[in-house]
């Protein structure tokens, strides 16, 4: 991914030195994926704020494992390789946004991006590395802690800077929801919904934001060049290996549909790929479309 050298956001917020905060995101239900390596990992890949959309749509609190093992990691500096990037990509996404928003007659409100390691305050609660990368609507900031890069080659073998960017353009996708007024009807939806449908909602949700990344990639590309060969196939395999199906299939040998929350590997794939192939918002409507 070629990325050295273009704008670096300002809407970034370090707390890596802040020493992290207490606490989770309280009881009740569970994640539903089984061990910690799964929930660590699978579960939140690429999810919205545990405390938030997902206890949203499964009717109820969700409860975070009690303790959890970081990778070793050296505490980054504001200007390593890692930091420098995660601002570019930022900066690129705020630059696709604004113009897509301006051309709809629309003002885009970039999110902030906190930078955090362990744990840190957050609207939604508090948020943890176990957590993976989240979107909180309630403050409107996306967190992530960067040694989530590493767990996700450690756990994963997922690698390549283009799918680290994914990442962060699935999480600025649910901003864009949020601003688009989609998390308010989910919320409203839910609370008429059994856990089946509330489930099947979530997975919309999750492939829309995966379609809007795609969106973004095929912006960024068109004016910047970002992308070099492999690079979508990278995040394709990233979308693959963090399906659903294939989670529950690698953790417990079988599928139970009836619990996904973000979608199978072949139903990421194909919603990143209408995004970066046609480069439209009305394209990923996953809420109007009878198959997925």
């Amino acid at each position: 991914m070629k990325w050295e050298g273009n704008r670096e956001s300002d809407n970034v917020e370090d707390r890596r030195s802040d020493g992290g905060g207490g606490g989770g995101f309280g009881g009740g239900r569970s994640i539903g994926l089984g061990t910690i390596a799964i929930a660590l990992v699978a579960s939140y890949f690429f999810g919205v704020s545990p405390s938030t959309v997902l206890s949203l749509l499964s009717g109820g609190p969700v409860s975070q494992p009690q303790s959890q093992q970081a990778p070793n990691r050296t505490a980054p500096t504001a200007e390593d390789r890692q930091t420098k990037f995660v601002r570019t990509v930022l900066a690129d996404t705020e630059d696709v946004w604004t113009q897509i928003f301006r051309a709809n007659g629309k003002t885009y409100p970039a999110p902030t991006l906190v930078l955090f390691s362990g744990a840190t305050q957050t609207a939604c609660g508090t948020g943890q590395t176990a957590s993976g990368p989240f979107y909180c609507p309630g403050d409107r900031k996306v967190y992530i802690d960067l040694s989530f890069y590493q767990l996700m080659q450690q756990r994963f073998h997922v690698s390549g800077e283009f799918a680290q960017a994914y990442v962060i353009a699935h999480e600025v996708g649910h901003h864009v929801q949020n601003l688009m007024g989609i998390m308010d009807k989910v919320n409203s939806a839910e609370r008429q919904m059994s856990k089946a449908q509330a489930n099947a909602m979530s997975v919309r949700l999750e492939l829309q934001a995966d379609c809007l990344a795609g969106v973004w990639a095929f912006h960024a590309n068109q004016a910047r060049s970002i992308l070099e060969q492999g690079d979508v196939e990278g995040a394709l395999n990233a979308a693959t290996a963090i399906g659903d199906d294939a989670l529950q299939k690698q953790e417990q040998g079988y599928v139970v549909p009836d619990s996904f929350t973000h979608g199978t590997s072949a139903q990421r794939v194909r919603w990143f790929k209408q995004g970066v192939s046609s480069g439209e918002v009305k394209s990923c409507n996953t809420f109007e479309v009878k198959t997925l």
